[in-house]
């Protein structure tokens, strides 16, 4: 059982940047294929970002360019740059370990 641990989001005017970060318990996080979701009010959760452990690398085609997945995996971490957030940006975002372990979410607001 991994746990996995976000931080940062909050609210931040259209053009800003946000960094999330997901920290996952246990040793295995190098072999993990790392995810990020969001979910925004009545809609569905959808991808956003993922990174295998080999750094391949895939996007939501409405982010790609502006947000940028890594992971650390001596931190076992995984990081989401968002730059240039739009108001549609607006969700609770969440990491996916393994395609099995979740994060708690974060919100993120993207507002004048």
């Amino acid at each position: 059982q991994e746990q996995l641990v976000q931080s940062g989001g909050g609210s931040v005017h259209p053009g800003g940047s946000m960094k999330l970060s997901c920290v996952v318990s246990g040793s295995m996080f190098s072999s993990y294929l790392m995810e990020w979701y969001r979910q925004s009010p009545g809609n569905e959760r959808e991808f956003v970002a993922s990174i295998t452990p080999y750094e391949k690398i895939d996007y939501l085609g409405s982010v790609e360019g502006r947000f940028t997945i890594s992971r650390d995996n001596a931190r076992n971490t995984a990081y989401l740059q968002m730059d240039n957030l739009r108001p549609e940006d607006t969700a609770v975002y969440y990491c996916c370990a393994g395609r099995k372990w979740w994060g708690q979410g974060t919100q993120v607001t993207v507002s004048a």
